[in-house]
Formats: structure tokens, C-alpha cells, sequence
């Protein structure tokens, strides 16, 4: 058989065993392997990709494609939660004021996901209790549900007598100037942990 027909099937061959290599690792530690796409699949959505509109406390039309251009911290909760919410938003306060002049370049987002309570001016109220960087978001039941998609957060009402509260996803998303996920507060994180958190979004 001629010699370059030996270089021709050498190389096909290099080439298939090359491919199956490949394939092998993408289906098992490359992006394709399943537990990497459920791990992924649980990640908040990049804000550029993400599709709603809320309305502010001051009555404001926003979508999410707004908030790019600066850092942003994202937390959804209710004006009628009894701790963890008014806990959480006591902890941003102070992260806030240890950032001091930084927060200025900071977008810092509060999700009710009970819209039917928490109105524009409900939310306009209940903030007033915290730091002046952040604002409130309301909206109908389907802006609410869109919203908490991109972020993949989880929310369920829980009626309880006459009245009810709200089951939500508690941690604090935050982003880059890019819109770039880059971590979460977790509920009760320390001010040591939570701050350098907030730095590196700054510094990206």
C-alpha cells in the first residue's frame, strides 16, 4: 500500500479516536456532563438575558436591562415578613455603610413577591426603615413570576387562618457591572464575608 495512504488512514484514525476523546469529556466533566447542566441549570440567569419589568417605589417602569451599568444586589422578600426579610434588609444597610462613597455605583434591588399587599406605595413606605440606596419593585402576579424565573428564585404562599405569608428563596444575588452573576449572600452571612462578596462585583 502506498505510504501515503498509511499517512491518510493514520491520521483518519488519529482524528476518530481524537473526536471520541473529546465527546467523551464533554458528556463527563465538560460542559456537557449532566451534573455540570444541573448545576448550571440552578444558576440566575445573566440579567441581560432575563425578560420582565417591575414597577419602583416611586411608581417607575423598570426592566431588567436597566440595572446594567453598575453593580446590583437583588433580594426578594415581603413587607409583611416577620424576620428574615427586615433582618436582611438591616444587613444590606450595614454592608452599604461599609462600602461608604462605593455604594454610589450600586443598584440595589428589593422583590416583593407578594404584589397583591405590597404596592408601590407600600413598598415606598417599608424601605424608608433602610438604607437609601435601596429600592422596592412591585408588579402583577405574572411580572413577579417572570422575575423570579431569571433569578431562579422560589417563592409559594402558605395561608395560615384568615390570613397567609409568604415561602421565599432568602439569599442576596449579586451581580457585576456587566449583569454577570457573581454570587450570593446566603441569609445571616457575616459582614466579613458579604462585603468582599459586594467588592468583587465592584472591581469586575
Amino acid at each position: 500500500m502506498p505510504t501515503w495512504k498509511l499517512l491518510l488512514i493514520g491520521c483518519g484514525l488519529a482524528l476518530a479516536i481524537s473526536t471520541s476523546l473529546l465527546f467523551g469529556w464533554w458528556q463527563v466533566d465538560g460542559p456537557g456532563a449532566p451534573e455540570r447542566k444541573a448545576r448550571e441549570s440552578k444558576l440566575p440567569l445573566p440579567i441581560g438575558q432575563m425578560d420582565f419589568a417591575l414597577t419602583d417605589h416611586k411608581g417607575n417602569r423598570v426592566q431588567a436591562t436597566d440595572w446594567l451599568g453598575e453593580p446590583l444586589l437583588v433580594f426578594f422578600g415581603f413587607t409583611y415578613c416577620p424576620d428574615i426579610c427586615p433582618t436582611t434588609l438591616a444587613d444590606i444597610t450595614g454592608w452599604l455603610e461599609s462600602l461608604g462613597d462605593d455604594t454610589k455605583h450600586i443598584n440595589v434591588a428589593f422583590i416583593t413577591v407578594d404584589p397583591e399587599r405590597d404596592t408601590a406605595e407600600a413598598m415606598a413606605v417599608y424601605i424608608e426603615n433602610f438604607h437609601p440606596a435601596i429600592a422596592g419593585y412591585t408588579g402583577s402576579s405574572q411580572d413577579i413570576a417572570d422575575a423570579a424565573a431569571g433569578f431562579k428564585v422560589k417563592y409559594e404562599r402558605i395561608v395560615t387562618g384568615q390570613t397567609y405569608t409568604m415561602n421565599h428563596t432568602a439569599g442576596v444575588f449579586v451581580y457585576d457591572a456587566e449583569g454577570r452573576f457573581v454570587s450570593i449572600i446566603d441569609f445571616h452571612e457575616s459582614r466579613e464575608n458579604a462585603v468582599p462578596k459586594i467588592r468583587r462585583a465592584l472591581e469586575r
